[in-house]
């Protein structure tokens, strides 16, 4: 009686120091794994990257402007005169006068032979007009000359293109008009890949959950056992207190004695092994929880006398498709996305249709002649692309990304045809564990019965120690046996709503 006072203050000790520990529910140590799983974490972030690719492709529809500019500098110009033009042309005054002078001084130096020799003039009248007129000519001749030479020299100034250093920019507007379908492809891609983003969250969130709850109940089990252990060794340590008493009264032989030793050494070891199992079980649950591993943490349902089964959920009837497991929406992804990617294929081999515009600016520019300033010019235009003949090229890789479907179609249909199977499963395990937990149950009761009727008799004087030990240890594995029911119950009804795609 004293000892289980002690025990029971003992429990009751162990009790205010858990509150003392972080106490956690089965529903706090699945937020904290949804918060800090990461795993979890890392789906989430690639959920963001497909929303972000999927407005990256909702740009395709609207026009691309691009600007672009630079400096070139050369180490010789272009030259549209060679060096005898520009020769020519800088000394056009100077050569046309020079010919005509002596053109006309051999035409005048002929009219006044003629005038002499008709006896028109004299000799001597004949050679002074020459020299009046050369004297003329030679005073008008010189500023016609420089002023042609003036000339020469602008013409071939305005032909020279200074192109050595040259400045370009532009502004440049691309409007898709039709791609063949590739920009709608592509954005049904990118919705699909958000989507195929989404499931995988619900999917590692799911498998989160499923390892919480069986880390969780894990936990509980061994703290069951361990209050089991501690039981069990209370028993046989009585038993073997009044085993050493009857030795000593020589009702009982010194290898009965031996017997019960042993059974309390197996006791201890028993209480060890739970006890290293249950810190090793905590340890998981907050690496899991993203919480220090050796932090000392107590749940909510330890120290529950039994585990609380959920509501079954083997009448629920779900479709055929198994629509709700994240698995199947994923596959079914996959497959829309094998047929947006035919799409997507087939509009590389159909016409194109773009429209552009822009406006460029030069320095130097020849809209006004070469000039050494900047001026730009707007343009505007439609491009169209017609694939011709690419030797069956377009039928050959579309009919590769169909038979990609068809191949996605089989194994969305085998992975349901499996989830079939496996819904079908759980649920008689849930059903097994029921029956299991009734039976422990009944085996429990008979077996708490055995141990009284036993250690009656032993009082009695009419059973032996042998008996008492067998209904001990029937007991403690019946205990044992009702304690991996029970959590073999709520772990099979975790197991078929997993299956059935509500675990939440």
């Amino acid at each position: 009686m004293k000892k289980k006072i002690i025990l029971a203050f003992g429990f009751c000790l162990l009790a205010i120091g858990a509150h003392a520990q972080r106490v956690l529910s089965l529903d706090s140590c699945r937020a904290l794994a949804m918060r800090n799983n990461k795993q979890l974490n890392v789906s989430k972030l690639k959920q963001d990257v497909a929303m972000n690719i999927r407005k990256a492709a909702r740009t395709k529809y609207l026009p691309k402007v691009d600007a672009m500019g630079g400096y070139e500098f050369f180490s010789k110009e272009i030259s549209l005169l060679n060096k005898n033009q520009k020769s020519a042309l800088n000394g056009l005054g100077t050569n046309t006068l020079s010919g005509l002078s002596t053109s006309m001084n051999s035409e005048i130096t002929n009219i006044l032979t003629g005038l002499v020799q008709q006896g028109v003039i004299s000799q001597q009248m004949a050679q002074q007009i020459g020299s009046q007129l050369s004297g003329i000519g030679s005073q008008i001749g010189t500023p016609l000359a420089q002023a042609g030479d003036q000339m020469g020299h602008d013409i071939a100034s305005a032909f020279r293109t200074d192109t050595r250093n040259i400045w370009a920019g532009s502004v440049m507007l691309r409007q898709p008009i039709f791609m063949g379908g590739a920009i709608t492809a592509a954005n049904k891609m990118a919705d699909i890949s958000e989507l195929m983003a989404a499931n995988d969250v619900d999917l590692k969130m799911q498998s989160t959950i499923y390892n919480i709850d069986q880390t969780y109940w894990t936990v509980v089990s061994l703290r069951q056992k361990e209050k089991l252990a501690h039981s069990y060794h209370d028993l046989v340590e009585k038993l073997d207190n009044d085993v050493r008493k009857m030795i000593k009264q020589g009702v009982a032989t010194r290898a009965e004695g031996l017997k019960v030793d042993v059974k309390v050494n197996e006791a201890d070891m028993q209480i060890t092994q739970v006890e290293d199992g249950l810190v090793l079980a905590k340890m998981l649950l907050c690496q899991l929880c993203g919480l220090p591993v050796d932090e000392k943490i107590t749940l909510e349902d330890e120290f529950k006398d039994q585990v609380t089964p959920i509501s079954t959920a083997e009448t629920y009837q779900p479709d055929t498709t198994f629509s709700r497991r994240p698995e199947v929406r994923m596959l079914q992804n996959t497959v829309d996305m094998t047929k947006q990617n035919t799409r997507l294929v087939r509009a590389a081999y159909l016409p194109h249709v773009a429209l552009t515009g822009g406006y460029m600016i030069s320095n130097p520019n020849v809209f006004n002649g070469f000039q050494r300033k900047f001026a730009g010019v707007w343009n505007i235009g439609v491009l169209v692309q017609i694939p011709i003949w690419n030797w069956f090229e377009g039928a050959y890789n579309v009919r590769a990304s169909k038979a990609t479907t068809n191949i996605a179609i089989m194994e969305l249909n085998d992975v349901q045809e499996k989830i079939n199977l496996q819904v079908t499963q759980s649920q008689f395990k849930v059903k097994e564990a029921q029956k299991r937990l009734a039976m422990a149950q009944k085996d429990m009761n008979s077996a708490e019965e055995n141990l009284r009727c036993a250690n009656v008799g032993f009082k009695e004087g009419v059973m032996e120690i042998t008996d008492v030990m067998a209904a001990q240890t029937a007991w403690q594995q019946a205990q044992s046996q009702k304690i991996d029911a029970e959590v073999e119950l709520r772990l099979a009804q975790v197991g078929l709503r997993k299956a059935l795609g509500i675990l939440e």
